[in-house]
């Protein structure tokens, strides 16, 4: 029985030992729960609308304010048309500060989570968000240095 207990334990607690360790991929950080008050995965079938969004290398999202109805599922169509490696992360402005500190101290931590979409220059991938509650919701991309230079916006949730 303690054998199990041990067991169980380690196995508890690797997914936290390999995001520690800066090995993130298919593991979320504790900012990015499923549910947020930035809202929530979306399904797919779920989709109301498709945005395009564009990353580039002047540091900034286009468009970089969106507007969607409370409780509506959007399907971000996003496009990196820089040089450089960009993400989009859906959060609150908390949530988002401090994914940005976290990535400052792993910059080469790679990482898949439902909020965020990260490309390399040229590509183009797909984002489904629901956005539960009214208010604003914050994108940005967190690669280090690019937060700072103001590669944010806005999502206004009536």
């Amino acid at each position: 029985m303690k054998t199990l207990k041990s067991l169980l334990l380690v196995l508890g607690l690797s997914p936290m030992l390999v995001w520690a360790a800066g090995s993130m991929e298919g593991h979320a950080s504790p900012a990015s729960a499923s549910k947020s008050a930035a809202g929530q995965p979306g399904k797919p079938a779920k989709v109301s609308r498709t945005v395009n969004v564009t990353m580039s290398d002047t540091m900034r999202f286009a468009p970089d304010s969106i507007q969607v109805k409370r409780g509506e599922t959007v399907r971000f169509v996003v496009r990196n048309v820089g040089k450089v490696e960009h993400e989009m992360v859906i959060g609150t402005a908390a949530e988002l500060k401090e994914h940005a500190q976290m990535m400052r101290s792993m910059p080469d931590a790679k990482h898949s989570i439902p909020n965020q979409i990260m490309l390399a220059p040229g590509k183009q991938g797909t984002l489904v968000w629901q956005f539960d509650g009214p208010g604003t919701v914050d994108f940005a991309c967190l690669v280090p240095g690019h937060f700072e230079a103001g590669m944010v916006g806005k999502v206004a949730v009536k």
